[in-house]
Parts: structure tokens; sequence; C-alpha cells
């Protein structure tokens, strides 16, 4: 382990419930924004006769038909927004639950954009006295920019199938991240139809606008957030690998630097997508948190094999090129309403706890830290987290050793006591505390589960897990 000195803390930090007020009044904004564009689509169709027309079968599943389709592309172009990692929407929602809600709304997107294809293909196979394969034959060989619509339904099929737990758990990141990378081509492929062949849009010049605007303000988002800003401002910026330190025998810390590296905005506990510019990674990027308070001089990212790309990572050298996505995550001071603090961490995600002791502003005695690990003797930043707490006065508690039974998360206990009761007794203010917790998924959700039982209200509790 190389020395380090530790960064100074800020002076002051603002508490209180009014920085959860702000923050739900600004999510409240965003939200209204959202169902205000559902509903306005919807208020189209109304206006255009959509429901007014219906007389019979045809007629009403056309109805059907049109609406689907407007309120799923409506909801699609939102479902593409949440992962853009657009700073408005991470500021308020951190990217865990940005991601949470893109997955939820994929199935509903899904199920109207099924039920647009289906209504309109029994309409028109009932309509012109044809069974559904003809009449589907005749859209895809004779209707304008049907073609292209059905090949994007069918990469939307396999993008939301490959979302589903069971399909997710089988993949790799990499293979996921590509995998839906079609969900933009099946967007594109389906636009053409839309303007040519969609009766709610086509030769209407309001709708054409509104909708002109919607899809251009989605990929402007998409375009300049997702691809070209990470580029521009990590190459203006001169990212580099300055130097790399072994941290244990799985785990290892880099370096960056480059000119003005403060001014990318990082707060402690946040993360970054990284991507070596290096052959055969350049187009990969992997997400880590800072490991370090963020300073002039540098970033600091530690890193433990989890994988092939991480396990390459072990053998990256100075001077190396990075591009860096973020800084993401709501995991910071920011969400912070109490003057006393426990930080809660397990194997790697002691990386932002380890920033977080660092940089949080606090008088002795406020700051507890929690590191759970297996092996004390080769856990990650373990000296480096005792030393800081032993300068800033913070309480620090190791629990080392194999998992208790009846699923606890934390070591066997001799005296039978609970988590709960164990936990009370290295933070007895726990429930006049916020509580940020950083680990494995399953390690993380158990801990949420004891906090709560503690009296913890929720708003108080504070997680990330990097979701995907």
């Amino acid at each position: 382990m190389t020395q380090i000195s530790f960064a100074p803390t800020a002076r002051t930090v603002r508490l209180g419930q009014k920085k959860i007020q702000r923050l739900k009044r600004a999510q409240d904004i965003i939200e209204m924004l959202a169902w205000g564009s559902v509903v306005i689509v919807t208020a189209m169709f109304l206006v255009d006769g959509g429901a007014a027309n219906v007389n019979d079968w045809p007629s009403a599943l056309d109805a059907i038909s049109r609406l689907t389709a407007l309120v799923g592309t409506d909801l699609l172009l939102i479902h593409m927004l949440l992962v853009a990692r657009i700073p408005w929407i991470d500021k308020f929602y951190g990217h865990d639950k940005a991601t949470i809600a893109h997955k939820k709304l994929g199935k509903p997107v899904l199920y109207f954009v099924v039920a647009h294809f289906l209504a309109s293909l029994i309409s028109f196979s009932i309509t012109e006295g044809k069974n559904l394969v003809a009449t589907w034959w005749w859209f895809i060989t004779d209707v304008e920019d049907m073609l292209t619509a059905t090949l994007g339904l069918l990469l939307m099929v396999l993008v939301v199938v490959t979302s589903l737990n069971f399909a997710r758990r089988k993949m790799s990141y990499e293979a996921w991240f590509y995998v839906h990378l079609l969900s933009y081509a099946s967007v594109l492929l389906a636009v053409p139809h839309i303007f040519t062949s969609g009766s709610d849009i086509a030769g209407k010049p309001l709708q054409t606008i509104y909708w002109a605007a919607l899809y251009f303000f989605v990929a402007f988002n998409l375009v300049w957030y997702r691809a070209l800003q990470p580029v521009v401002a990590s190459l203006g910026k001169g990212l580099k690998v300055s130097q790399v330190v072994r941290e244990s025998e799985d785990t290892i810390s880099i370096y960056v630097t480059g000119k003005n590296i403060i001014r990318l905005g990082a707060q402690a506990g946040q993360f970054f997508l990284v991507r070596p510019m290096a052959k055969g990674h350049w187009y990969k990027a992997h997400p880590f948190s800072i490991s370090a308070t963020p300073v002039d001089q540098y970033l600091r990212f530690t890193i433990a094999i989890r994988g092939d790309d991480s396990a390459w990572l072990q053998t990256i050298k100075p001077g190396t090129r990075l591009i860096l996505e973020g800084p993401y995550g709501v995991f910071t001071e920011e969400r912070r309403t109490r003057e006393k603090v426990v930080l809660m961490a397990s194997g790697i995600g002691v990386t932002p706890v380890r920033a977080l002791a660092e940089s949080l502003v606090a008088r002795p005695g406020d700051i507890t830290v929690i590191y759970r690990v297996r092996n004390e003797a080769d856990a990650n930043l373990i000296e480096e987290l005792r030393e800081l707490c032993r300068i800033r006065g913070h309480k620090f508690a190791v629990i080392a050793g194999q998992r208790g039974p009846n699923g606890s998360w934390l070591n066997a206990d001799p005296w039978g006591r609970n988590d709960q009761q164990r936990l009370l007794e290295i933070a007895p203010d726990l429930a006049d505390s916020d509580v940020f917790i950083c680990g494995p998924e399953v390690w993380t959700r158990q801990v949420v589960k004891t906090v709560v039982r503690t009296g913890t209200p929720s708003a108080q509790i504070h997680s990330e897990e990097f979701a995907w």
C-alpha cells in the first residue's frame, strides 16, 4: 500500500429535511412532464376522432392500433431516456433507480407495441378478407416502411427477453450491453413508418412537429451524453493512468491524472464508467467507484478481479489513455440529512465508503464505519480506513469471518445475538443517522432489511448496486 495523504473536508454541510423536500419536488416535476407527454398524445388521438369513429370490429381494432402505437412510442422514448445517463436525471434519481425504472417500463412498452401490431394486422385481415399470414405478407411487401418496422419489433422482443431475470443471469455484462444496443436499431427501424404510414402523424403539421421535436430531444440526449460528451471531456483533459498500486492479491488502485480533473465534478461516493483506450478494450466500459476524495491532482479507482476485463485491468500500464463516462450516482453527502452517519461496506463496496469516510463533514464521533470482511489480513483498503478513522475520530468496526447461520450478514456470534441487536451495539444512534450501504447485491438487501427493523426511516437509508 502506498502512503496517501487524506484530503481535507469541506467546512460545512447542509443538513435537514428541506433537502429531501426539494429533491421530491424536482422529481415530481420530471414525472409530471413524463406523464404529461402520455396525456398529450392520448388527447391528440381523441381530438382527431380516434374513439368517435368506432362502429364495428375493424374500426375498434384500428382505434386500438392507433392509441397503443402513440402511447407505446411515447413510453419507449421515456424508456430510452432513463438509461441515457443524463445528468439531470442522474442528479435526482441516481443511476440505480433510473435503471430499475427503465427495466420496469420495458414490458409495458413491449405490450403496447405488440398490441399495436396485432390490432393493425387483425383489422386489415378482416377488412381485406385475407388470413393473417397473407395480410402480414402484404404488410411487409407492399406497405411503405412496414418491413423495417417489423424488423424493429423483432429486435425489441429480443431486447426485452434478454432483460428478463432468467436470461440476464446467464449473460455477461458485455453480452447484455451489445444486445441492448439493438434497442436503438429497433427504434430507428420503426421511425420511418410512423411518419409515412401513421394516420395520427402523416400529413398533420402539429402532430408532426410534436413528434419530431420529441424524437430530436431524445436523440440529442442519447448522442451527447452517452457518446460525445465523455469523449470530448476525457480527450480534452488528457486523462491517463499515472500510477498503478497493488492493494492485495486481486486488487489494484489506479490513479488517473489530467488537466483540471477536478472540473469533472466528481464527488466521493460516485462512480465512473471507465473505458481504457487500449487494443481490444477501447469499446468496453465498466463501472468503478472513486476510492478516494477527488482532488486537483488525481482521481483514484480501486479495482478487484470480478471478470475478464477487471482481470485485464490488473495489468494496465501507466500512460494508458482513458475515457471516463460520468460521474454517476447519488451515494454522496448531498443525500445526507443528519449529523450522525453510519457507513457500511462489504467486498469491493468499500471503495465508495472509503471515499465518503474521507470527505464527510463531521465532528469526532459523528461517523461510524462498519467493514464486513472474510479475511481481515487481505481486506481491501483496510489499513487506509483504519488510519483515516483514527485521524478523523471516526468509530471503526471490522466484522471478520464466515457468515453466521440463518441468513446472517454478520459473522457467527457465540452469544446468539441477532443481526439487529449486534448492529445497534456498534451504532446505537442508528435510527437518528444517515446510513450508507455498499456491497454485493444480496448482502446489501439483507443489511437494508436489518436497518429498517431498527426503526431507521427509509429516507435515511442510501444504497447503490450499479444495476444493469
